[in-house]
C-alpha cells in the first residue's frame, strides 16, 4: 500500500485503480448537478458513490492496519503505531474522502452540506502525484518569500485604496465613500481583472488607476515567479518523491527515530537511471552517497568480479565520509531509482543529529565487510 509503483507490480495496479476511481468520482459529482442527468442516472450515481466509499474505506483500513510493518513504527505498540500513522495529513485527507457518507447514515439531521466534502477526494491525488507533492514542497520551502510578497501586495492594496478614496470620494461617494469600499476597485485593478463595475472618473483618479495597473502586473507576477523557480529547481533535483515511510524501509535508516527520518527525507535528492547507464565512475569525487530505492545495479570490482546491488543497498558513503574519490564503477542493470545524499545535506543533518555520521559509517562498514569493496 505504501511502496512506489516501481517497487512492486501490485502497487502499480492498486495506485492506477485508485487514481481512476478518484477522477471518476469528480466527474460523477459534477454530472449529478445537471438536472437531466441526475433524473435519468440518479440511481447509477448513488450506486457508484456507495461503491467508491466501500473501496476508499477498505483501502484506508488496509493502510492503517499495515502501518505496523513500517520499521520506524514497528517499535511502538500496534495501537499507537496505527494512531500515529492515521494522524498524518495525507491520511486525514483519505478519511475525509469517505467519512461524510457514514455521517449521513449515523445522524438523522439534514447533513446534505457534507456532500460538498466529496470534492476533497480530488486532494487524494496528491498521494499519487510526484508533481503535486513537489509543488506542495516548494510552497512550504518558499513560504517565507511567498509571505513577503503577500505582505507587499497587501501594502500596495492599502495604498491604492487610500489614494483612490481621496481622489474619487466626492465624485463617486457610493463607490469610493470609504477605504474598505474603495478596496474592491483596488483589488480588481491590481489583479488586472478590471470588472468595470467601479471606475474612476476624475483625471487624477484615472492616472492613479493606470499606475496601479502597472504595479499590479509586476506585483502579482512575483509569487508566480517564486513558485515557478522553486518548482523548476525541485523538478531537476527530484525525479521521484521520497516519503518517510519509503525511506524507513532502507536498512541504513530503519532504526532511526521519526524525527531523524523526517529530516533525512527533506534533504534527500532522488535520481532515476536507465539500464546500462553509469551511476558512479571510478575517480569521481566522492561528494554523494547513493541508496537503491528500487532496481538493481552492478558494482564493478575488476578482473571480471562484480557485486549485484539491490533494493536497500548503498554505495559511495565511505568515499563521502572519507573525502576521497570513488574506487569502482557502478552501472544500472535495470531501471533504478536512487536516493542521493550529498555532502552539504549530510553536514546539515550531522549538525541536527550529532550521531548521524557514525551511524551511517557503521551501517556502511557492516554492508561492505563481506566483500571488502569500498566505493
Amino acid at each position: 500500500m505504501e511502496l512506489g509503483s516501481d517497487a512492486h507490480p501490485a502497487s502499480y495496479i492498486v495506485n492506477g485503480f485508485i487514481i481512476v476511481l478518484i477522477v471518476a468520482n469528480a466527474l460523477a459529482f459534477a454530472a449529478e448537478t445537471v438536472d437531466e442527468l441526475a433524473v435519468r442516472y440518479g440511481a447509477w450515481f448513488r450506486a457508484f458513490n456507495v461503491f467508491s466509499v466501500m473501496v476508499f474505506t477498505i483501502e484506508y483500513a488496509l493502510r492503517v492496519w499495515s502501518a505496523v510493518e513500517i520499521p520506524v513504527l514497528s517499535r511502538m505498540p500496534p495501537w499507537r503505531a496505527r494512531a500515529v500513522f492515521a494522524s498524518r495529513p495525507i491520511m486525514i485527507i483519505d478519511l475525509l474522502a469517505f467519512a461524510p457518507w457514514y455521517l449521513t447514515w449515523l445522524f438523522p439531521a439534514d447533513l446534505r452540506f457534507l456532500r460538498l466534502l466529496r470534492v476533497l477526494r480530488l486532494f487524494r491525488l496528491v498521494r499519487f502525484s510526484p508533481a503535486l507533492q513537489t509543488l506542495l514542497g516548494v510552497c512550504k520551502e518558499e513560504s517565507g518569500a511567498l509571505l513577503g510578497s503577500l505582505l507587499l501586495m497587501l501594502i500596495l492594496l492599502l495604498f491604492a485604496s487610500t489614494g483612490i478614496y481621496f481622489l474619487e470620494r466626492h465624485a463617486q461617494p457610493d463607490a469610493f465613500g470609504s477605504i474598505p469600499a474603495a478596496s474592491w476597485w483596488a483589488l480588481a485593478t491590481l489583479t488586472t481583472v478590471g470588472y468595470g463595475d467601479v471606475v474612476p472618473v476624475t483625471a487624477m483618479g484615472k492616472v492613479l488607476g493606470g499606475v496601479v495597473m502597472l504595479l499590479g502586473v509586476g506585483m502579482f507576477a512575483l509569487p508566480v515567479a517564486i513558485i515557478a523557480t522553486g518548482f523548476s529547481k525541485e523538478s531537476v533535483r527530484h525525479q521521484f518523491v521520497a516519503t518517510w515511510s519509503m525511506v524507513a524501509r532502507i536498512p541504513m535508516f530503519a532504526d532511526m527515530s521519526r524525527g531523524e527520518l523526517a529530516d533525512i527525507t527533506k534533504v534527500l535528492d532522488t535520481r532515476s537511471y536507465e539500464p546500462g547507464v553509469p551511476i558512479v565512475r571510478a575517480g569521481d569525487v566522492g561528494e554523494k552517497m547513493y541508496i537503491l530505492a528500487s532496481g538493481e545495479a552492478r558494482l564493478l570490482l575488476g578482473k571480471d568480479r562484480t557485486v549485484t546491488l539491490k533494493d536497500g543497498d548503498s554505495f559511495g558513503e565511505m568515499a563521502l565520509l572519507e573525502h576521497r574519490r570513488h574506487e569502482h564503477d557502478v552501472i544500472a542493470i535495470t531501471h533504478c531509482r536512487l536516493y542521493v545524499l550529498d555532502n552539504r545535506a549530510l553536514a546539515r543533518l550531522s549538525r541536527r543529529h550529532p550521531g548521524m555520521l557514525e551511524r551511517i559509517r557503521l551501517a556502511a562498514t557492516a554492508q561492505k565487510s563481506a566483500d571488502q569493496t569500498p566505493v
